[in-house]
């Protein structure tokens, strides 16, 4: 009964480029995405996650038995080639970037199945990051993996006119939407969670609110510091 429990229990191996941060044989991450995503497809298979590693703590502790941290790109792909010794692994890249593409050469050198993850759209955040260079190397790196990859994504015009499956993810349960209260909408209160980087979105967000004449408050809760003197609006405040 165990052998065959064994051979219907497929690996998955899960590959991002986010960080996580290890402390006392645990790990934690601050992209929700990073926990909710492996937690939930553990349940299906057995999962191996590989990401970078950081010297920073983190909020979310991930529940797996199963996780690599790479310190640099070398052991990031040693990781990766260890698991190719079952011939049955599946492999899920979580979007885009260098470290990802790079590990996709490898699979599909190796005639691995590959599924790609589309949270967000990377033309727009290589802009942001590179400028007028940025889409141009994100094009190439999509127009690559999309040919043999099976594509998932949570928006269609991700998939930028290729064949793949949408997915509809939320973080919200019901207790969201218990004990409604009536808001004034005369002061409006914004809360933004995340990292202070531009390609997030949240220099954005303040060029749009800098002049509005709706009275309003932004409180901005999130790591990276040294942008924080950037912000020096009279109605917003970073935690």
């Amino acid at each position: 009964i165990l052998k065959k429990t064994q051979i219907m229990i497929k690996q998955l191996v899960i590959i991002n480029n986010e960080s996580i941060y290890k402390h006392n044989e645990n790990f934690f991450c601050d992209n929700i995405d990073l926990k909710s995503i492996p937690e939930g497809l553990s349940k299906t298979f057995k999962i191996l996650m590989i990401a970078r590693k950081s010297n920073i703590e983190r909020s979310h502790q991930i529940n797996l038995e199963a996780i690599s941290i790479a310190s640099n790109i070398f052991t990031y792909l040693f990781s990766l080639i260890n698991t190719f010794k079952n011939k049955e692994t599946q492999y899920l890249l979580i979007s885009i970037t260098p470290y990802t593409f790079i590990a996709y050469l490898f699979l599909f050198i190796f005639k691995k199945k590959i599924f790609v993850y589309l949270r967000s759209n990377g033309y727009e955040e290589y802009k942001a990051i590179l400028g007028f260079f940025g889409p141009f190397l994100y094009h190439i790196m999509f127009i690559i993996v999309s040919r043999k990859a099976n594509l998932i994504s949570c928006r269609l015009h991700l998939l930028k006119g290729k064949i793949g499956k949408i997915v509809s993810p939320s973080q919200l349960n019901n207790n969201w939407f218990k004990s409604h209260q009536e808001y004034d909408l005369k002061k409006v209160k914004l809360l933004y969670v995340g990292r202070i980087k531009v390609e997030k979105g949240i220099f954005s967000l303040l060029k749009l609110i800098k002049n509005k004449e709706t009275k309003f408050t932004l409180s901005i809760v999130g790591t990276n510091k040294k942008n924080h003197n950037i912000i020096n609006q009279n109605n917003v405040s970073v935690i």
